[in-house]
């Protein structure tokens, strides 16, 4: 059997993406897992560490907002990431191709399926990006995180399993929480940080030390952005900064809260641990970050403040609220932990193993 997962970009596309690979290698060993993605995502550094082929294709992005050159300039390169993905598909003869976002994601996703090779999409985010809502259109199934995503979506099948998981985060063990003598904010701003969480982060720091004096902060910074806050910081005594945190189920079981933006992934990993999470959406063109929020935010289990409008008193005062009511922010992380769907990278490994058909599998369950 032999699988094409197309797309990249981001930690948030790719690391899924080997989760399911992951598990479809556990579930038929001899499945040849080949990666499609650009030569400008983080896949062409961590597909091949993670032990996997990755072929380059030419693609570019539709959601620019305000940069129509840059948006003409990415329209162009997509024909020739389907006449690439053609080629590929040729050659490789795949029996499944599953698109997981990213620019490579599109071109080979519909170039499979044209030439009516088995395809699907997974959609992370409850508000589907543009790429995606075309391409429900021609692929024959997705797989979904959020079920809200489906009123967006013009596929043939809809199948909500949630987020697919690295075994690490979802198996995680509870001896691993350790006894907390302070309230404990994480933040992560994203693989690669943000700027705007850091000093809103740091300002909250510095200018509430009353408050401060009652926590304890976990801060990563992303590598731009460390050396920086970290002298901001100053050695600060309940401050503990980092510029990439390797551990993180070490960190999230520490945590009471997570100050993050709203990425599919780093909202389905703090519900696994019930980290209640303060959320920032990244703005986007489509504020699929923002949906992704709302959906917690229904649930009473999670905050968000939007970046044009941030408040930074609003920001202490809900802090210091949970910090004065521990038993409100621990039935909203009970409410969290009950919106996880666990086992969703290996559900979606035996769905494509099943749509493959009888004669490829060799199932080692």
């Amino acid at each position: 059997m032999k699988i094409i997962i197309a797309g990249g970009g981001t930690g948030g596309h790719i690391y899924p993406a080997i989760s399911i690979a992951q598990a479809l290698k556990k579930s038929n060993p001899s499945t040849q897992i080949i990666f499609v993605g650009t030569a400008q995502g983080l896949e062409k550094k961590i597909i091949p560490q993670a032990g996997y082929d990755l072929r380059l294709i030419q693609s570019g992005k539709l959601n620019y907002q305000g940069q129509f050159f840059q948006k003409i300039k990415s329209v162009f390169k997509i024909p020739l990431g389907i006449i690439q993905s053609v080629i590929i598909l040729i050659k490789e003869r795949p029996d499944f191709v599953i698109g997981v976002g990213g620019y490579a994601s599109a071109p080979m996703t519909l170039a499979a399926a044209l030439i009516r090779v088995k395809t699907a999409i997974w959609e992370p985010n409850a508000h589907p990006g543009m790429a995606n809502r075309i391409l429900s259109r021609y692929v024959d199934k997705t797989y979904l995180v959020f079920a809200d995503a489906v009123k967006f979506l013009k596929s043939k099948n809809n199948i909500t399993l949630g987020m697919p998981l690295r075994d690490d985060i979802e198996n995680y063990s509870a001896e691993l929480s350790t006894a907390k003598n302070n309230f404990t904010l994480l933040c992560f701003g994203g693989s690669q940080g943000s700027m705007f969480l850091n000093d809103c982060l740091s300002d909250f720091v510095l200018n509430n030390p009353q408050l401060v004096e009652k926590m304890h902060i976990i801060h990563q910074t992303g590598s731009k952005d460390f050396e920086r806050i970290k002298t901001k910081y100053d050695n600060h005594a309940r401050v503990e900064v980092h510029e990439y945190i390797f551990n993180m189920p070490k960190y999230y079981s520490q945590a009471d809260m997570l100050f993050c933006r709203g990425g599919a992934s780093t909202l389905a990993e703090a519900a696994v641990y019930g980290v209640v999470p303060l959320v920032v959406p990244l703005p986007a063109a489509d504020d699929h970050q923002q949906r992704n929020a709302e959906a917690l935010v229904n649930q009473n289990a999670g905050f968000m403040f939007l970046q044009n409008t941030f408040d930074s008193e609003q920001f202490k005062n809900k802090i210091a609220e949970m910090i004065k009511h521990p038993e409100v922010l621990q039935e909203m992380s009970d409410r969290l932990k009950q919106m996880v769907q666990k086992g969703a990278a290996r559900k979606i490994a035996e769905d494509i193993i099943a749509s493959v058909g009888p004669s490829k599998k060799e199932s080692t369950l």
